[in-house]
């Protein structure tokens, strides 16, 4: 019935050939004047898990306490003190900068100017205190002497101001609309925005700009990103270069590479189309499309080539090779796409719409290179290989032909098992999450990295703060038990490794509570009567982000260390532990807000998708090859060797010091997604061979002749492909290509090394 099915798509096809190729023609057209209205696109909320309980409570809670969009400024005096005119004109001229840039929440911009920024003393008739910055201040001596005295009485230092007093930071909140346009926020152009009129206005000789916040990174790695079209670039060159070397003619290095290109304005096109912009993390699918076309592309011409030898036209060859390859390269290709959709089951924007433009690019493969390529081919005249037997090629498939051997097929199983089992007990160990300090997606010496160091390192909170959600009732603040056990769930969370700060409303009253008292130490406890409490509190605005307008929900603020896995996990156990001892009815610790709320709740998304994922794109390419093969026998064979392969990858990045996260938690299926294609490639002709009663190694000698070279170069053309992006700007984009390179090369190795050995042991006699 398939048979069937494929002879008549090839006599339609190429009896209307040049019909059929005029209507490729038309669709690259349009679809690549789609293409040209793609943007890149990096919204924060694709970023997050959405439906985790986590981002639950921080989208319910994010209006009045802020979200984890933030942006700190640091503005840094080089000469190592803030108190001079120039610092202060500038850090005026930053907040106000800030202020008016399209997107910021105004009323959540802090700074030495803001008018919430204030101190309070203790004098004889009670409290006394103001804004830090008077409404008549000026940058005489007196003048900065008095600002001087009240951010010590303000208690400010490390947090607005640098702990040795070098620099003053600006905070703000970032609104996920522009209020100008009510279109959603461009987060590049913010990023751009930052960099012009922030540290290209105002940074020179004496002042020095610190910016870090998701908005930032996300435009420094868009701006990293754009290596990629040099990447692609060589790509296109060195590939050209190796389809020469294997074809020997300029018409068959061409055209594998037009089609290819093709595939890649297909898929840009339907982007737009779908209404998808390209991420950061997603502008390398391209050029894997790309890489994949071009192997595909390779398989065609090894196939037209061998049957225009055979004495066939070229026309009549391309029609052979098109229905020879048309099953398998369709299924590998399917196989890739289904791989690819499962990535649709993890709850995180930016991984769903990788998986969409993956599958789009991989399936338009099986147009371009599978049904446009072989009608282009037929138009052109191809010549036959020499006939002359290359010595040095027959004498690898002969010795590699042993492989499917009995007495090679255990050696090589053995080993296999051994490596699997070295491999199994380091992928144990890998772990989830960020491992590097800063910004994973960056370089180490990146200048959004020094920056967060600077930060880091010259006040007490930085980006890396957990915020748990207190949840109680209208009024809750003014009882004695509720801030008690909000008192005592802040301080066993101070003592957990990890947490270098901590703030709540308790421990605030507790100090307001010691002012009213001549500031005594021994009075700084939280008051026992209601009428003591709301004396406390009431010092307390809600524009602190303390409590809300009814008192009814109070956070409480965890500065951590840094965003490290173990970091990270460590505190949300501790969290977790405490939560489930103190809620009552009445009052609920809930996780989480803030940047590493967010991280822990991706964190865990990425954890809780890690089995089902491998799971789903194991179960597609198991149904697919069973539908291609109708046998269990050889779908194990092809599914063996990749399952090996992915152990030993995770294997890999426990050694490289790469943790699963979201930009690596693709790379699995990409690699699983690709590599089969070798083996159904091998097996697909082994099978035929197989059936017609030919021994496993006289077969799998004949799949290598037949398919061995061009399943070679498809391995090393996809490794040097991607291998490119070990120069990228991006830590995260030379983390995936070492991984890729890795599954390519070991993948294409397990297929002609692993496979036949399992084929020796499953069809140990002739058929």
């Amino acid at each position: 019935m398939l048979d069937k099915l494929v002879n008549g798509l090839e006599s339609f096809l190429f009896r209307q050939r040049a019909y059929v190729i005029f209507a490729f023609l038309l669709a690259t057209l349009f679809l690549g004047f789609q293409a040209s209205h793609l943007k890149m696109d990096a919204a924060f909320v694709k970023n997050i898990p959405l439906n985790h309980s986590y981002m639950q409570t921080y989208l319910k809670h994010q209006k009045q306490f802020g979200g984890a969009n933030s942006i700190m400024v640091a503005v840094e005096d080089t000469s190592g003190n803030i108190f001079n005119p120039n610092f202060f004109d500038t850090l005026k001229q930053v907040h106000d900068q800030l202020f008016f840039i399209p997107g910021v929440d105004r009323a959540q911009v802090k700074s030495l100017y803001s008018p919430s920024t204030r101190f309070t003393e203790v004098v004889e008739d009670g409290f006394a205190g103001g804004p830090v910055i008077p409404a008549d201040f000026s940058t005489t001596p007196a003048g900065l002497e008095v600002v001087r005295s009240n951010i010590e009485k303000a208690g400010i230092v490390g947090r607005l101001i640098a702990e040795d007093y070098s620099a003053a930071m600006v905070t703000a909140q970032l609104m996920d609309f522009d209020p100008q346009t009510g279109e959603p926020l461009d987060t590049l152009a913010f990023a751009s925005q930052l960099e012009k009129e922030l540290r290209g206005q105002y940074e020179n000789d004496k002042i020095k700009v610190h910016i870090i916040g998701f908005a930032k990174m996300a435009g420094d790695v868009a701006e990293g990103a754009k290596g990629v079209v040099l990447f692609f670039a060589i790509a296109i060159l060195v590939t050209a270069v190796m389809v020469y070397l294997f074809s020997h003619s300029i018409k068959l290095t061409l055209l594998p590479l037009v089609c290819s290109l093709v595939a890649v304005v297909w898929q840009l096109g339907l982007l737009t189309v779908v209404g998808f912009g390209l991420d950061p993390m997603s502008i390398l699918i391209p050029f894997l499309v790309f890489a994949i076309g071009v192997s595909h592309g390779v398989q065609m011409i090894n196939a037209v080539r061998r049957r225009v030898g055979e004495g066939e036209t070229t026309k009549a060859a391309a029609a052979l090779a098109f229905r020879s390859l048309l099953i398998p390269g369709g299924v590998a290709l399917l196989s890739d796409t289904v791989g690819f959709m499962t990535l649709l089951a993890i709850d995180i924007g930016i991984i769903r719409e990788l998986a969409i433009s993956a599958s789009l690019g991989v399936a338009v493969i099986i147009l371009t290179n599978l049904v446009l390529l072989p009608l282009l081919i037929s138009f052109t005249e191809v010549k036959a290989l020499p006939t002359k037997s290359n010595g040095k090629v027959d004498a690898l498939w002969r010795k590699l032909s042993n492989f499917a051997t009995p007495k090679y097929a255990m050696v090589v199983l053995i080993a296999t098992v051994a490596l699997y089992g070295l491999g199994l007990q380091q992928a144990n160990k890998m772990k989830i999450g960020d491992l590097q300090g800063g910004a994973p997606a960056l370089h180490f010496d990146s200048r959004y990295n020094q920056d967060t160091f600077y930060i880091t390192d010259h006040f007490s909170i930085t980006t890396d703060v957990m915020t748990v959600i207190v949840e109680a009732f209208p009024e809750a603040c003014t009882y004695h038990d509720v801030l008690t056990q909000i008192d005592e769930f802040e301080w066993q969370v101070a003592n957990t490794p990890g947490v270098e700060s901590t703030a709540s409303l308790a421990s605030i009253a507790k100090r307001v509570n010691a002012g009213f008292n001549e500031g005594n130490p021994k009075w700084q406890v939280l008051p026992r009567t209601t009428a003591s409490l709301v004396q406390a509190v009431g010092q307390i605005p809600t524009t602190s982000g303390l409590l809300d307008g009814n008192c009814s929900v109070m956070p409480v603020y965890l500065f951590l260390k840094d965003h490290k896995a173990e970091t990270i996990e460590l505190v949300i156990d501790k969290v977790k532990t405490l939560s489930a001892k103190m809620d009552n009815d009445k009052l609920k610790f809930k996780l989480a807000s803030g940047p590493v709320g967010v991280m822990a709740a991706t964190n865990e998304a990425v954890a809780e998708a890690q089995l089902p994922m491998m799971l789903y794109v194991y179960g597609a390419v198991f149904v697919l090859c069973l539908i291609s093969f109708r046998s269990i026998r050889a779908t194990v064979a092809v599914i063996l060797p990749l399952y090996v392969v992915s152990t030993l990858a995770q294997a890999l990045m426990t050694q490289l010091d790469i943790g699963l996260a979201v930009s690596t938690l693709p790379v699995i299926a990409l690699g699983v997604g690709i590599g089969v294609d070798y083996g159904i490639y091998i097996l697909s002709t082994m099978a035929v061979k197989l059936r017609d009663g030919m021994p496993v190694q006289t077969a799998y000698h004949q799949a290598l002749i037949e398919r061995g070279s061009a399943v070679i170069f498809t391995g090393l053309t996809l490794a040097i492909g991607v291998s490119t992006w070990f120069f990228s700007a991006l830590k995260f984009q030379m983390d995936m290509g070492i991984l890729l390179t890795f599954m390519f090369l070991v993948n294409m190795l397990g297929a002609i090394i692993i496979l036949p050995a399992i084929g020796a042991i499953f069809w140990r006699k002739p058929r």
